[in-house]
C-alpha cells in the first residue's frame, strides 16, 4: 500500500490525542469501514498531514494486522508512494496488481510482494489537503477499478475530507494518536460466536486467527496434533506459543494470507518427527487454520539439520542478500559493479545459474555489457542484433512487461537461437526502465524449469527497476570516469625523461571513489649542468577545476625551474600566481633540485608531508625541511630551502598524504609507519621499481590519491 517509512521517513514525536480529536477519530473510523464495506474491500486506513505538511502520519485503519502500522506509521510526503503521491498530485491512485505495484513503486513491492490491489485518494475539503484514504482489495479482484468504485472511493474521501475541515474550523484539527487506532474488520464481531461453537465440534484440527493473528478457537483435535492445551493457545499468536513454529518463515506465510486473502499452505517438522500441514483460508474477519498430518516436504524446501523446519522460501531465505542488494545497488559506480552485485546477490537468492547484462546504445541497439556463468564467445551471437531483430531482450525493452519463460520447451518454440546459448530450461527477462527512456535487459537462466510466482515475479520486477537505475548511473559514472581519466593521463607526465646518474621510479594511485581527477601532479624536469628538478603536489578537490588549476601549477612550476630558480624561488613564484587566480582551491608541494653527480640537493615545501631518505643499511629518516604555508594563501608567503647531502646508496622519496591519511590513523604513526615499510621494501640495492612496487602492495585504495616519487643518485660519490 505505501512504502517504507524507515528510508523515507521523518523525525518528530507526536503529542497525545485530546478526548474531542479521539471522538473525531471515530468518527472517521465509521465512515471508514463503512466506504470498506461498500467499495467489498477488506481493509483500509486514514493518514494525515502533520501540521509542516511535510510527513503523512496513519491515524487509523481497519481490517489489516496491527503489525502493518509499524513501518507505515509516517511517511513523507515526497516519498515514492502510493499514499504520498496521491496527496501530491491531489488524484486518485490506483493499483490493480502486483505487477503494477513493482513497476510504480518497487521499493513497496520489495517490502509486500503480496497479491493485493489498493486504492488511495486525498481528503480535500474547499480547496486544502488534510490527508489520504487507502483501500485493500484481495488481489483475485478484477485489475480495472470501475467507475463505481471510483465514485464511491471520491464519496468516502469527501466525507472524510469535510469531518476533518469541520474539526479544523472549530479550532480542533485532528491529529493522530501516539498508537493509531485500529478498529476491527467489517466482518468481525460478536456473529462469530455461534460459527465458533459449530467449529469447536469439528473432529479435525481447526484453530481460527482473528485480524490481529491471535488465536480465538483451537479445536480439542488441533490442540492434539500442537502438543498444547487448547487454553494455552487462545489468546496467542502460534509462533509464539510453540517453538517449532518461532520462525519468520511462518509469521510470513500468515502475513501473506492476511494482506492478500489468498489462501496458502506450508509444512511444519514438530519434533522430533512429525509432520504437519498447515492450510491457511482468509477472510475479511481473520483467517481459518486446517492442521492435518503430512509427509514431509520435498528435500528442496527442508532446513539444514538441526532446524525443525522447511526452508524459508526464496524471499526470507535471502531477506538480507536482498537488502544488500538494494543498498549496494545505490552506492555502485561502475557497471562492474552492477554486474558484479547481479552475479552474487541476484543469482543465489532466485536459484538463477547464469545471468546476462544488456544495455541500450545510441544507435538503439542492445550490447552485452556484463555476463556470469557463460562460456567465453558464446554471448557474441547475441550481442548487438540488428535493427528491428525480435529478441528477449528487445521485446520486453519495447513492450516494458518483463518476460517469464518457465519450460525449456518454450524457450525452444519462441527463441531457438538463443536457447542453443546455454542449457537453461527457464527465463525470467526483465526490462530495465527508468522515469525518462529505457536503460537496457537483465536476463536470468535457470538450469531447471523455473515456475515464478506472483510474489516472485513482483520482486523482480522491483529489483529490475532498481538495477536500471544504478545502470544508467553506472554507465554515466563510466563514461565521465572515462573522460577524466583521459584529461588525468593528459596532465600529468606520461614517462619520466632519463636523466644521467639518476635511477627514478613512480607510482600513482587514482582515488576509489569520485572522478579521481585534479587531485595529485608530479613531474621530473631535467634542468641541464647535469641537474634535476622533481616536484610532487597536492591540489585540493578532485573536480574539473582542481584539474585545470593542476595544469597550470604544474606549468608554472616547469617554466620557473626551466628559467633558473631556485626552489624557494619557484614555490614563491607558483604561490603567486595561485592567489592571483583568486581561485578557492589550495596546493600543497615539495620541490626537489639534484645534482646527481656530487650527491646534493636543494629542498623546498609547502605545507607538503615530510619527504623520507632511505640510507643503503636501511634506515629511514624523514626530512624536517622549515617549508612554508599552502600555496594560495598569501602572495608574500617565503618558502627557505634546505641544503641535503645524498650520501652513496641513499633513495629519496617524495609522496603525496594519499599515502598516510588513513582513516583511523593518527597521522604521526602513518609517518612512522610508512618509515619501517620504506626500509622493508626490498634490499637496498633493489631496482627502484621493485621498492615502489612493495611498499605499496598492501597499501588501501582510499579516497584520495596517492602518488610516490623514488629518487636515487646511481654516480659514485666525489672525493
Amino acid at each position: 500500500m505505501c512504502e517504507d517509512s524507515t528510508a523515507d521517513g521523518v523525525p518528530g514525536a507526536r503529542r497525545p490525542t485530546a478526548s474531542a480529536d479521539r471522538s473525531v477519530l471515530r468518527e472517521l473510523g465509521v465512515c471508514l469501514t463503512g466506504a470498506v464495506a461498500g467499495l467489498g474491500a477488506y481493509g483500509g486506513g486514514v493518514y494525515l498531514l502533520d501540521p509542516d505538511g511535510e510527513a503523512l502520519e496513519l491515524a487509523v485503519f481497519t481490517g489489516l494486522p496491527p503489525q502493518f502500522a509499524g513501518p507505515w506509521r509516517r511517511i513523507r510526503v515526497d516519498a515514492p508512494v502510493g499514499v504520498a503521491e496521491a496527496v501530491r498530485e491531489r488524484q486518485l491512485v490506483w493499483v490493480g496488481d502486483t505487477q503494477e505495484m513493482a513497476r510504480r513503486y518497487p521499493r513497496t513491492a520489495l517490502i509486500m510482494p503480496y497479491r493485493l490491489a489498493f486504492a488511495c485518494v486525498p481528503l480535500e475539503c474547499d480547496g486544502r489537503v488534510y490527508g489520504a484514504l487507502f483501500v485493500n482489495w484481495a488481489g483475485s479482484r478484477p485489475r480495472l477499478l470501475g467507475a463505481d468504485e471510483r465514485d464511491r472511493l471520491r464519496a468516502a474521501a469527501s466525507v472524510l475530507g469535510r469531518v476533518l475541515a469541520h474539526a479544523a474550523d472549530a479550532g480542533r484539527p485532528v491529529r493522530p494518536a501516539v498508537e493509531p487506532l485500529v478498529l476491527p474488520g467489517p466482518a468481525n464481531g460478536p456473529d462469530r460466536t455461534p460459527e465458533h461453537s459449530a467449529l469447536a465440534r469439528l473432529p479435525e484440527g481447526v484453530c481460527v486467527l482473528g485480524v490481529d493473528g491471535r488465536v480465538t478457537l483451537a479445536t480439542p483435535a488441533a490442540a492434539a496434533l500442537l502438543g498444547a492445551a487448547a487454553d494455552r493457545l487462545v489468546g496467542r499468536a502460534l509462533w509464539q506459543v510453540l517453538p517449532w513454529l518461532d520462525d519468520p518463515v511462518y509469521e510470513e506465510r500468515y502475513r501473506a494470507a492476511a494482506m492478500s486473502r489468498q489462501p496458502t499452505a506450508f509444512t511444519v517438522l514438530r519434533p522430533p518427527d512429525r509432520w504437519l500441514c498447515f492450510q491457511l483460508y482468509p477472510d475479511l474477519s481473520g483467517i481459518t487454520v486446517r492442521i492435518t498430518e503430512s509427509g514431509p516436504e520435498p528435500e528442496r524446501h527442508r532446513l539444514p539439520e538441526g532446524r525443525g523446519a522447511p526452508r524459508a522460501p526464496a524471499r526470507l531465505d535471502g531477506y538480507y542478500h536482498v537488502l544488500h542488494l538494494v543498498g549496494a545497488l545505490a552506492r555502485a559506480t561502475g557497471v562492474r559493479d552492477i554486474v558484479r552485485l547481479v552475479a552474487d546477490e541476484l543469482l543465489p537468492v532466485f536459484g538463477a545459474s547464469r545471468a546476462v547484462l544488456l544495455a541500450v546504445e545510441a544507435d538503439g541497439r542492445l550490447r552485452v555489457v556484463g555476463a556470469h556463468g557463460y562460456r567465453p564467445g558464446v554471448l557474441e551471437r547475441i550481442d548487438r542484433p540488428p535493427a528491428g531483430a525480435e529478441t528477449p531482450g528487445t521485446l520486453t525493452l519495447s513492450t516494458g512487461v518483463p518476460l517469464f519463460l518457465e519450460e525449456r520447451q518454450e524457450i525452444l518454440r519462441r527463441y531457438p537461437l538463443h536457447a542453443t546459448l546455454a542449457p537453461g530450461s527457464a527465463w525470467a527477462v526483465l526490462p530495465l526502465l527508468t522515469p525518462q527512456r529505457g536503460v537496457g535487459a537483465c536476463v536470468l537462466s535457470y538450469d531447471r524449469p523455473h515456475r515464478f510466482g506472483p510474489e516472485e515475479r513482483a520482486t523482480l520486477t522491483a529489483l529490475a527497476d532498481l538495477i536500471a537505475q544504478a545502470l544508467s548511473r553506472a554507465r554515466q559514472y563510466d563514461t565521465a570516469s572515462g573522460l577524466a581519466r583521459d584529461l588525468q593521463d593528459a596532465l600529468l607526465p606520461h614517462r619520466l625523461p632519463r636523466i644521467p646518474g639518476l635511477e627514478t621510479a613512480v607510482r600513482y594511485l587514482p582515488a576509489a571513489e569520485g572522478l579521481a581527477v585534479g587531485g595529485d601532479f608530479y613531474d621530473l624536469i631535467a634542468l641541464g649542468h647535469h641537474r634535476v628538478a622533481a616536484v610532487v603536489g597536492d591540489i585540493q578537490g578532485h573536480n574539473a577545476t582542481a584539474a585545470a588549476l593542476m595544469g597550470q601549477i604544474r606549468t608554472a612550476v616547469r617554466a620557473h625551474a626551466s628559467g633558473g630558480a631556485d626552489p624557494r624561488r619557484v614555490l614563491a613564484l607558483t604561490n603567486r600566481l595561485l592567489t592571483a587566480l583568486d581561485t578557492e582551491l589550495l596546493a600543497s608541494a615539495a620541490y626537489v633540485r639534484l645534482d646527481p653527480r656530487r650527491h646534493r640537493a636543494l629542498l623546498a615545501s609547502a605545507g607538503h608531508p615530510h619527504p623520507l631518505l632511505r640510507h643503503a643499511d636501511g634506515r629511514v629518516e624523514a626530512l624536517d625541511a622549515p617549508g612554508g604555508m599552502l600555496l594560495g594563501i598569501d602572495p608574500k608567503a617565503a618558502y627557505p630551502h634546505t641544503r641535503l647531502a645524498l650520501p652513496a646508496g641513499a633513495t629519496l622519496a617524495l609522496y603525496t598524504d594519499g599515502l598516510t591519511d588513513l582513516p583511523g590513523t593518527d597521522p604521526d604513526h602513518a609517518l612512522t609507519a610508512l618509515a619501517r615499510r620504506l626500509s622493508g621494501a626490498g634490499e637496498p640495492d633493489a631496482p627502484l621499481d621493485e621498492i615502489a612496487d612493495a611498499l605499496l602492495q598492501d597499501h588501501p585504495v582510499g579516497t584520495d590519491d596517492t602518488t610516490l616519487l623514488l629518487l636515487r643518485p646511481t654516480e659514485p660519490v666525489p672525493e
